[in-house]
Parts: structure tokens; C-alpha cells; sequence
């Protein structure tokens, strides 16, 4: 992303969630969700949703919904977002006694905490913390923020790993790892390697990216995930077979 503006490809996230059905809790404001994420679409002009991308994107919430969800049936209190961009789950899955760390870059940030007061949504239950990923200290952010690390906790790290070099994504895995105690879980959605004949997607997805300021840095296999997950101590655990194809990813301390 560009420094000192917020993130333009959070804010189509977001706009293409809208028309997405979602997973439902018994629990949280799902209003408040669509509230924000509407106000931003409100702010993309010209934006043309595709397709492809939205089918994709649609499978994506649906798999880190059911993350959440899970997590917080497991009895699991401490939800770290990692690169939340302007997600809502911290509104929609709000529950008694579970507390949420939402972490991205300060830019981001300020324009989505200015859109939560503007519209007057309470997010008092969730911890912000403004960090450029990019940086080391990630794990002493969180700390410093509240996060418990003896206390297991559910870490999402959703459509970010694409933005960022290998050797960052490493340095990340590596603190995260650190901050992980038993219970704890990882799920992440990273860059797979498509077949060749899906190479002119990516390839279209990289020069639409790019073109905002917010270009491809990482193209990960599946292989190459693994790599990195074991080279910082995570280990994989079973998903189903199209979500691993898909590059959606859930691990537990090694």
C-alpha cells in the first residue's frame, strides 16, 4: 500500500463482502459489519466487481467465518486479526468474554477507527494496534496491546501473505510462533501457485494490484508454505482438499 493512504484492496474486500451470506453466531452485530463495510464501498467510485475474484473471495470468508466460529465454540477468548484492513468480524462474532486484536497499518487504521466513530459503532472491545508488517517487533506489538501469552488464542492472517517478500512472511511466522502456546491456531490464506492454465488470473490479478500501489510480492505453492511453517516450528493440520488447493492454510504450534 501506498504510505499515507489507506488500503485500496481492503476496501474492495469489503465491498465484495456485501453481498456475501455469512456464517451465522448467536451472538454479535452482523448490522454493524455491513455498516462499515458499506460506507467504504460507498468511497470506491468506479469500481467494478469481477466475477471470479468475488467467487474466490466468497470461499475465502466462508473458510476464516468458520474459523472464528470455531474458536470461539473451543472456548478460545483471544482473536488476533493480522492485516485486518476494514474486516468486521470483531462486530459480527462479538461475544461475552472474548477480546480482539486487530493489527494493520497505521494508515489503515486511522481511516477505519475515523469510519467506526462516524457511524457510531461501538468497537470498544477491540484492541488496535497501528504496525507496518514489513517490521520487525509484531510479537512485543501484541504483547504491549493486551495479548495473553500464555493463553491460547485464534491468529487470522487473511489475503496478506500475497503483499508481503518471503522473508518477511518468515520473520512474521517466526514471532507469531513465539507468542503460541497450546491451543493456539494460525490460519492464514496464501499465494498457491496456479496451474498454467490459470496463469493469465494471476497474472491480471498482479497488474490490478500493482496498479494501486499494492503490488504482488510473494507467489506461494504448497510446498513453499510448508517450508515455511516448519522452518518457524508451525505445523499443518488436515483441511479439506479444495481449501488446500485453494492456499487455505490452519496450523498449530510444532
Amino acid at each position: 500500500m501506498r504510505d499515507g493512504a489507506p488500503s485500496v484492496t481492503a476496501a474492495r474486500v469489503a465491498a465484495y463482502r456485501l453481498s456475501f451470506e455469512r456464517h451465522p453466531f448467536p451472538s454479535g452485530d452482523p448490522a454493524a459489519d455491513e455498516r462499515l463495510a458499506a460506507d467504504v464501498a460507498a468511497g470506491l467510485g468506479d469500481f467494478e466487481p469481477s466475477e471470479r475474484m468475488g467467487r474466490y473471495l466468497a470461499a475465502r470468508t466462508r473458510f476464516f467465518d468458520r474459523v472464528v466460529v470455531g474458536a470461539i465454540e473451543r472456548g478460545v477468548a483471544q482473536l488476533v486479526v493480522i492485516g485486518a484492513g476494514y474486516d468486521g468480524r470483531s462486530l459480527r462474532y462479538a461475544g461475552p468474554g472474548v477480546r480482539w486484536f486487530e493489527v494493520d497499518h497505521p494508515d489503515t487504521q486511522a481511516d477505519k477507527r475515523a469510519r467506526l466513530r462516524r457511524l457510531g459503532i461501538d468497537a470498544a472491545r477491540v484492541a488496535f494496534v497501528g504496525f507496518d508488517l514489513r517490521e520487525r517487533g509484531l510479537a512485543r506489538a501484541l504483547v504491549a496491546a493486551g495479548v495473553e501469552p500464555g493463553a491460547p488464542a485464534q491468529l487470522l492472517w487473511e489475503g496478506v501473505a500475497v503483499y508481503l517478500d518471503p522473508a518477511v512472511l518468515q520473520m512474521m511466522l517466526t514471532e507469531l510462533r513465539a507468542l503460541a502456546t497450546p491451543g493456539t491456531r494460525l490460519a492464514m490464506s496464501a499465494s498457491a501457485a496456479p496451474p498454467t492454465a490459470e496463469a493469465g488470473v494471476r497474472e491480471r490479478f498482479a497488474a490490478a494490484v500493482g496498479a494501486v500501489g499494492e503490488p504482488v510480492r510473494s507467489s506461494l505453492d504448497a510446498d513453499a508454505v510448508t517450508r515455511l511453517l516448519d522452518q518457524a516450528r508451525w505445523r499443518k493440520v488436515e483441511v479439506s482438499e479444495w481449501s488446500a488447493r485453494a492456499g487455505f492454510v490452519v496450523a498449530v504450534p510444532a
